[in-house]
Formats: C-alpha cells, structure tokens, sequence
C-alpha cells in the first residue's frame, strides 16, 4: 500500500499551529507573494465571496476534492492550516486508464508528491495537510470534516461514473451539520441532458448536478450568482476549455475569449438529508 495510512493518520492527530501565530484573514491570504500568479482569475473565481457564501471559517476542518494545479489550495491551506485543518482527496488511482506508464506513476504518486510540495505550494507546514486517495480514507476521518469543496470537477466525475463514490465519501466523512461547496461550469438554461450531460463539453445542467447529490443523500441548502458570467453563451463547440484559462485555440480569436473571461458557474451549497 502506498505511503498513506501510516502518514495521514499522523497528520490528522498533528496540532495546528501554536495558538499565539498569527492567523492570517482571507484578505491578507489573497494578497500573500505565492499568490501572485494567481490573482488575475479571482475575478472570475471570487474566492473570498465564495468561501463566506460556503460558511468556511478558518477554526473549520476542510477538506478539497481534486485539487489539480493548486490554485484553490493556495487560498485554502494557508487560511485554514494554522487554526484549523486542510485536507486534500483524490479518486483511486488504482481505478484509472493511462495513456502510459509515466503517467500512471504520476497519478499513483500523488499523494506523496502532494504533501511534499504544499510547503512550498501554499506557504503551510506539511504536517498539518491531511492528503489521501478516496479508497485509503483514514477511518479517523469519519464525522468530523465541516466542508468539502468541489470546485470545477463535477463534470469529470459525471463522464467518469465517479460522483457516487466521491459523494459517498463526502457524507462519511462529513460531521452531521457539515456541508458540500460546489462551483461547476453551467449549462445554458432549457439545454439538454445529450448537449450537457452524455457529452462532454465541461458544462452540466443545474438540475443534473442537484440530482446527483440528492442520489446520493443529500439535499440542496442554497444557491448563488457569485460566480455568474453572462459573457459566456456556454454553447461552445469544443466545450469550456474554449474560454480562458485554456483557450485551447491559442491566439486564434483570443481577444474575444479573455474579453468573455472565465466561464458561467453555479455555485451550491448542499446538506445533509434526513
């Protein structure tokens, strides 16, 4: 078995941070050096506004789903790691095609490699981030994260039959009040489920990604317009990957697509069920 257990189960009994450093406020997170790369999508991405619409406060246990190049976790660990607890989750990778045996080792090293970098990545001490594969979740784990977050990822859980065991993890390790963030790229209104949901374009349908959650026994608290984009028609032929921060055509047409910006999102806040 991969490195896991034995390291995760350290982290989560690691203490946070002295009482007497500093906690720093989203504000001077957002505005931190490491952040320097990434402060032209906030936006589009309204993290402060997003994080206080979620409830997240930086005492919480929080836990990211899919964390990919960092730009979430730049904000996250370094605002939640001192007082609270920052933890990080991926699909099984044993469940995974690869194009090749270097990227199969990438995808099985995550955990490992994740850990080792998020002092460097977001500015926090390694020993209070919690990283784990979903199938090695520490059973310590169970009932007491207040938030998970699912920013942009719904769509690839969608096309890869994954968003049944990613929200089953959700819910275990959940505490009875916690709570599920998700931002998703949003479908047109009156689109089809054959257009946004048997397709892969990046988008997804509001109702579709409500339904999920509710399949999986949870119910929708509230929604909000925060990261709207009437710009984006959502209707691209090769999907969301048109529009920045891909914009998979290059130069062709590129001032029209920065001029849209990032794309439209739903962003939704779901609860337990009873």
């Amino acid at each position: 078995m991969r490195f896991l257990l034995a390291a995760a189960a350290t982290a989560l009994l690691a203490s946070p941070l002295a009482a007497d450093d500093h906690v720093p406020t989203i504000g001077e997170v957002l505005e931190a050096d490491l952040r320097d790369d990434d402060r032209a999508r906030d936006q589009y991405r309204h993290p402060e506004q997003t994080l206080d619409f979620f409830g997240v406060e930086p005492t919480m246990t929080v836990a990211e789903f899919g964390p990919g190049g960092g730009w979430y976790t730049r904000v996250l660990a370094p605002y939640i790691s001192p007082a609270g607890r920052y933890i990080a989750f991926q699909p099984d990778s044993d469940g995974q095609d690869y194009r090749d045996r270097a990227q199969e080792a990438r995808a099985k090293s995550w955990t490992e490699r994740f850990t080792t970098s998020v002092g460097e990545m977001a500015g926090v001490n390694a020993a209070n981030v919690t990283a784990f594969e979903i199938d090695e979740m520490p059973e310590e784990l169970a009932g007491t994260v207040d938030r998970v977050l699912i920013f942009r990822s719904m769509h690839g859980l969608n096309m890869g039959n994954e968003a049944d065991t990613v929200l089953k993890a959700a819910r275990m390790m959940l505490k009875d009040d916690g709570m599920v963030g998700v931002v998703q790229h949003r479908a047109p209104k009156g689109a089809s489920y054959d257009d946004y949901g048997a397709r892969q374009r990046g988008y997804m349908r509001t109702e579709d990604v409500v339904a999920i959650f509710e399949a999986a026994g949870f119910e929708l608290a509230a929604e909000s317009e925060i990261n709207a984009n009437p710009r984006d028609p959502a209707n691209w032929e090769r999907g969301v990957w048109t529009l920045p921060p891909v914009l998979q055509f290059g130069d062709e047409d590129r001032a029209r697509y920065e001029a849209i910006g990032e794309s439209d999102r739903m962003t939704l806040l779901f609860k337990k069920a009873d």
